[in-house]
């Protein structure tokens, strides 16, 4: 039994300065790094992958919406086509400095407002998938465990990975609660790694309502700007580990 664990990385500069980003990655797989969208520059991009090859981390992009100022987590409704030109333009950024240290992008995973309207709404999700297959095909696309995207990636030739998350609350129905309720982000380090160790077990996670989500993923997030994050992480992957779990990246191979 094994399973990928992933976090969103080269979002803040003070957590890359202050060693906070590296920290965490001891205990993960694989990195999703912000390139330019919501967050992330060339420094950025550089230092996160430096950071990830030293942990052997696999390496994948995390485009969002360009909206800096509200971190990419406010929908917007913007042309198909300028969402496709964006998302390809933010991979392109990421692998041309990828590059640079002869490696390449394994997954692309969408951020936030992006990646959870796309849950719903399948001609964003189509949307997405153009994007990344002006890039390449032969990239992991990542979505909500359960939804509709991952048939939509399917559709369009992707191989996918289902994804779950150990630092956010359900709902009944399987979509991750909205931030706006305070109870939205896990940040206890047993909680989290309770859920994980439910996910990566096929227990299902416990929804807000009390009730039992199942869920079938095979990578599972902890977010890299949830206060105390490292300390989260740490737990997660000790926990899988105590329960029989190993911890493996997502391969194209």
């Amino acid at each position: 039994m094994h399973i990928d664990l992933n976090s969103d990385m080269g979002e803040i500069p003070e957590q890359i300065a202050d060693g906070t980003q590296e920290s965490l990655m001891r205990s993960i797989t694989s990195v999703n790094i912000a390139c330019g969208g919501h967050a992330g520059d060339e420094r950025t991009m550089k230092t996160t992958i430096e950071q990830a090859l030293r942990w052997n981390l696999t390496i994948g992009a995390h485009p969002g919406y360009p909206d800096r100022e509200n971190f990419g987590r406010l929908e917007l409704n913007l042309p198909a086509s300028q969402i496709e030109e964006s998302i390809y333009g933010q991979i392109r950024a990421l692998a041309e400095v990828a590059e640079t240290f002869a490696t390449s992008i394994v997954h692309v995973k969408a951020h936030g407002a992006l990646y959870n309207q796309a849950v719903h709404n399948a001609d964003l999700a189509r949307t997405i998938a153009k994007g990344v297959a002006r890039f390449s095909k032969d990239v992991i696309l990542v979505g909500l465990a359960n939804s509709p995207m991952l048939e939509i990636f399917r559709g369009a030739g992707f191989r996918v990975a289902a994804e779950a998350f150990a630092d956010r609350q359900y709902e009944p129905n399987g979509t991750l609660r909205n931030r706006k309720f305070a109870d939205a982000l896990i940040r206890d380090p047993e909680k989290a790694a309770l859920q994980a160790i439910r996910i990566a077990t096929k227990q299902g996670v416990i929804a807000s309502d009390g009730s039992v989500v199942p869920i079938d993923a095979q990578t599972i997030c902890l977010h890299g700007d949830t206060p105390g994050a490292p300390q989260i992480a740490a737990a997660v992957a000790a926990g899988l580990q105590s329960a029989g779990v190993a911890l493996r990246p997502l391969t194209i191979s």
